[in-house]
C-alpha cells in the first residue's frame, strides 16, 4: 500500500520557510458561507454544536472537500475554555459572546478555575482526534488570546469602545493582570490538549488588540501572549499570532515568540515585512469584502497580495479577517485554484522586478 503523501505546505511556510507552492486557507472557512454547513448545523448556540465531536469534525472537513485548502482549522470558538469552566458565557446567534454577569471584581477570579481538558473539553479533544485520522493536511488548533477573551468577560459582550476593559486596565491594573494570568493559563491548557491530540500548528487570535496603543499593549497584554508561546514551545509546532487593526503593534507582536504573524488587510504585506524585519513568516491578507464584489475583482486583488508577499520567504495566503457569511463559495474556490496555480510565479516575478530596479 502506498502511503498518502502529506501536504505540509502550511507547516513549512509557518516556520518561515519558502515553499514550492503557496499554501492557502481561510479564517472562518468552516461554516457560515457554506450551504452544506447550514444544512447540518441546525439551530441553537454554536457551543452546542461544538460539543458534538462528530458534527464538529464534519463541519471542519467541509472546506477541505470543497476548496482543497492546505489546512483544516478546528471548528470551535475562542470562548470555549471560559464556557467550559463555568464562567457564564454564551454565544448568541447574530451577536456573539455574551456574559450575564460580567467580570468586575476580585471575587470574579474564582469563576475562572483551572481548565481540565480531559474532563471539561473532552469533546474538543475528541474532535481533534477524529480529524487527524481523516486528513492529509495540517490541523490548526486555536485559542483566544487573553486580552480578547478578557474584553468579552469584562464588557459582557462585543464592544466598540471597550470602556469597562480600559477602565480596569487603568484604574485597577492589579486586577486586570490577575485576570490576564488566569486567561493565559486557560489558553495554554486548551492549546496543549489540542496539540497533544494531534493539532500540528496553532493560531492565537487577539482579534481586538488593535484598540490599544503600543505602550499599553506592550505593558499590559504582550507579556501574556508571549507566555503562551513560550509555554507551548516544548511541542515544537509552528504558531501564528493574529489581530485586527494591529498595524501599530506589529513589531511587538513579532517579538511574542510566534513563528508567523497574521496580517489584516489594513497594511501591505511588504510594509509588514519591513516593520518586522523578516523575523517571522507572514500570513494574509486579502480583504474579505473582495469576495462579495465578485470573482474578477477578487482574483485581481489576490494577485496584488501575492506580489506584496514576494519580499518574504515563509508565506501563507489568507484573508485579512474571517470569511463573511454572504461570501460566494465559488469565488473562494477560485481563489484557492488561482493561488495554487499562479502564486509562486507571481511572487517570483515580483521579486525579479524588484531586483532589476
Amino acid at each position: 500500500m502506498i502511503p498518502i503523501q502529506k501536504n505540509n505546505l502550511v507547516l513549512e511556510a509557518a516556520k518561515n520557510q519558502s515553499t514550492d507552492t503557496v499554501p492557502v486557507w481561510f479564517m472562518r472557512q468552516a461554516g457560515r458561507s457554506l450551504p452544506e454547513y447550514r444544512a447540518i448545523r441546525g439551530s441553537g448556540s454554536i457551543l452546542d454544536t461544538i460539543q458534538n465531536p462528530d458534527l464538529s469534525a464534519e463541519i471542519s472537513l467541509q472546506p477541505l472537500r470543497r476548496y482543497g485548502v492546505d489546512a483544516v482549522i478546528l471548528y470551535s470558538d475562542i470562548v470555549v475554555p471560559a464556557y467550559a469552566v463555568g464562567f457564564g458565557i454564551e454565544v448568541v446567534p447574530g451577536r456573539g459572546p455574551v456574559v450575564s454577569q460580567p467580570f468586575r471584581s476580585e471575587n470574579d477570579l474564582k469563576r475562572l478555575r483551572q481548565l481540565e481538558p480531559e474532563a471539561d473539553t473532552e469533546y474538543v479533544v475528541k474532535t481533534v482526534q477524529l480529524l487527524t485520522k481523516e486528513i492529509d493536511v495540517p490541523l490548526i488548533g486555536f485559542a483566544g488570546a487573553p486580552f480578547t477573551v478578557a474584553s468579552y468577560l469584562i464588557e459582557g459582550g462585543p464592544s466598540k469602545s471597550y470602556v469597562y476593559t480600559k477602565s480596569m486596565m487603568r484604574s485597577n491594573p492589579k486586577l486586570f493582570h490577575q485576570l490576564m494570568e488566569k486567561l493565559s493559563h486557560l489558553a495554554i491548557s486548551s492549546l496543549s490538549s489540542q496539540i497533544e491530540a494531534g493539532a500540528s500548528i496553532y493560531q492565537l487570535f487577539d482579534s481586538w488588540a488593535g484598540v490599544l496603543s503600543p505602550r499599553e499593549y506592550g505593558a499590559m497584554v504582550a507579556p501574556y501572549s508571549k507566555a503562551i508561546f513560550e509555554a507551548l514551545r516544548k511541542y515544537n509546532v509552528p504558531s501564528i499570532h493574529f489581530g485586527v487593526g494591529t498595524s501599530n503593534l506589529l513589531e511587538i507582536m513579532a517579538d511574542s515568540g510566534c513563528s508567523t504573524l497574521g496580517i489584516d488587510d489594513r497594511i501591505g504585506l511588504d510594509q509588514a515585512y519591513a516593520r518586522t524585519n523578516g523575523k517571522v513568516g507572514l500570513q494574509g491578507n486579502l480583504d474579505p469584502v473582495n469576495i462579495l464584489i465578485g470573482t474578477d475583482t477578487t482574483i485581481a486583488e489576490s494577485a496584488r497580495v501575492l506580489e506584496e508577499s514576494a519580499v518574504c520567504d515563509g508565506y501563507i495566503f489568507n484573508l485579512g479577517h474571517g470569511v463573511l457569511p454572504e461570501s460566494n463559495p465559488d469565488t473562494l474556490a477560485a481563489v484557492v485554484d488561482f493561488v495554487h496555480q499562479y502564486g509562486t510565479d507571481i511572487r517570483r516575478q515580483a521579486r525579479n522586478r524588484a531586483q532589476d530596479k
